[in-house]
């Protein structure tokens, strides 16, 4: 009773620290809808970076990611450690630079503002921000989904699963609620440090405690030889690129990381920080991977609800050392739910609320339904993360492989001026369905050769959109010059 009670205490002092970081920065924001959601577009190289890889960062990575090495290999340090480290670093140049261009020339706050403006519709905005509130909902319940889970299995079933998902919740509507963007990017920088400093030493505590990384590299190829030799099993090459395409491109199109291409205070803090991504993912990627996969030689079971971090620390490390590093996969979950929420939030209002409900909205007035909307959606949420059974890796890969389906488009509708609405509305709305059937019905199929339906359905909205707009013709209305960047950009 005495442990579980030392790591309740650790999990909720950590809880409160990110409470009061949040309530500071409500003491600096402005009440407006701007600063709520963009920090005023003043966010500098630090805090960026630790945001953008903090709010990616999920019990998709802690608990997700090993479970699959576990199982697998450590080949999934590939998938997402390497690969899609590097293809979003590329993606955040190719689109992030040209959407914090456009959003500082024309202060759009959402993507789907952003494209509705360019293409005068109405619809392809309201589109946009439905899809992408539909695929976010699923991220929000991973992160409850694991959070609970988290505290039921290092608590031996004393705060259970419930208790510690609406705990989680709590606490990210009363930061989020409070302080919006800005507090929101600190306490993710503070989340992203601490997450990189417990992985590493929960990695060096147990490569010491076992006889160093050669001894268990041994003991998981005694255990299980395949993990010892590139592919196999799982890791056929038309599933790993499937998966970290699909994943890397994903990203791209999450509203909390899309989001934060546009709140960059200058383009050298951009470039920056997309500079240093890839590094800073393969540091917290490759030592939470390799943990995962080496627990198949040392006789290590996963728990009852098949996570395989929380038994090997707890057989490696103190009761209050796996306390802290759970505290820090609350962090990861909380530092992604935080900034989804806010997301949605800013989704809701300002591409459904303002264009379809209220367009004479103030300012006050969307800023109040902002953080309405912050209520809601985590409690839609967590009413469906208690009612699911699916594993934390289902969860996350659908939601990744439903938002690169948008990718593609955005990316020709930023770089190609006869991109046209009827091919935009095409390309994301067709290829969006083929991956909601491939996923939810059997109408279609769910791979191609082994290639993955997620993948397919990025080619068809791609075709779609270039196909479509070179065969249709622009409205009047429409605006390509609104895509057009400026010279000579501030660059301080």
């Amino acid at each position: 009773m005495a442990d579980v009670a030392l790591q309740v205490g650790i999990v909720v002092g950590y809880l409160l620290l990110a409470l009061g970081v949040g309530l500071i920065a409500y003491r600096l924001t402005e009440r407006s809808a701007e600063d709520y959601y963009l920090a005023n577009r003043t966010i500098g190289t630090v805090v960026l970076l630790f945001t953008t890889f903090a709010t990616l960062l999920s019990a998709f990575t802690f608990f997700g990611g090993p479970n699959l090495a576990f199982r697998a290999g450590p080949e999934w340090i590939l998938v997402m450690g390497l690969m899609d480290g590097v293809i979003f670093g590329i993606l955040w140049y190719v689109m992030g630079y040209k959407q914090w261009l456009i959003g500082r020339k024309h202060g759009y706050v959402t993507v789907g503002e952003m494209l509705g403006d360019r293409f005068d519709s109405r619809t392809l905005r309201g589109l946009v921000a439905g899809i992408s509130l539909f695929w976010l909902l699923e991220y929000v319940m991973l992160q409850q989904v694991g959070a609970g889970r988290a505290l039921e299995s290092l608590t031996a079933g004393a705060i259970p699963y419930w208790a510690g998902a609406t705990l989680i919740t709590l606490f990210m509507i009363g930061y989020v609620v409070l302080a919006g963007m800005r507090g929101v990017a600190w306490t993710d920088t503070v989340q992203g440090l601490f997450m990189l400093v417990l992985v590493w030493i929960a990695f060096a505590w147990i490569v010491v405690s076992v006889g160093g990384p050669g001894e268990l590299t041994q003991a998981m190829g005694e255990a299980n030889p395949e993990f010892l030799s590139l592919g196999g099993g799982l890791y056929s090459p038309q599933y790993m690129l499937s998966t970290a395409i699909a994943i890397g491109f994903g990203v791209a199109m999450f509203p909390q990381i899309n989001q934060r291409f546009f709140v960059a205070r200058s383009q050298r803090v951009l470039k920056r920080s997309l500079a240093l991504w890839p590094l800073l993912v393969i540091l917290l990627f490759v030592p939470a991977f390799i943990l995962g996969a080496w627990a198949t030689g040392l006789g290590i079971t996963p728990n009852a609800r098949g996570n395989i971090l929380p038994p090997l620390l707890n057989a490696y490390t103190p009761t209050w050392f796996a306390a802290l590093v759970v505290a820090g996969a609350m962090a990861a979950m909380m530092s992604s739910s935080d900034s989804m929420l806010l997301s949605g939030s800013s989704y809701l209002t300002r591409d459904l609320y303002r264009p379809f409900v209220d367009p004479d909205a103030s300012d006050r007035r969307e800023d109040v339904v902002a953080r309405l909307a912050v209520v809601a959606f985590a409690v839609i949420a967590l009413l469906m993360s208690l009612g699911t059974n699916l594993t934390l890796i289902e969860i996350g890969a659908t939601a990744f492989k439903g938002y690169a389906q948008l990718t593609l488009p955005v990316l020709v509708a930023l770089y190609w001026r006869n991109t046209t609405r009827a091919g935009m509305l095409a390309g994301v709305g067709v290829s969006q369905a083929f991956y909601l059937l491939a996923t939810f019905t059997d109408l279609v199929p769910a791979t191609y050769w082994g290639w993955q339906a997620g993948l397919v359905g990025m080619g068809i909205g791609l075709v779609l959109t270039v196909g479509i707009s070179l065969v249709s013709t622009a409205a009047p209305e429409e605006n390509a010059d609104r895509f057009v960047t400026p010279g000579g950009v501030d660059g301080d």
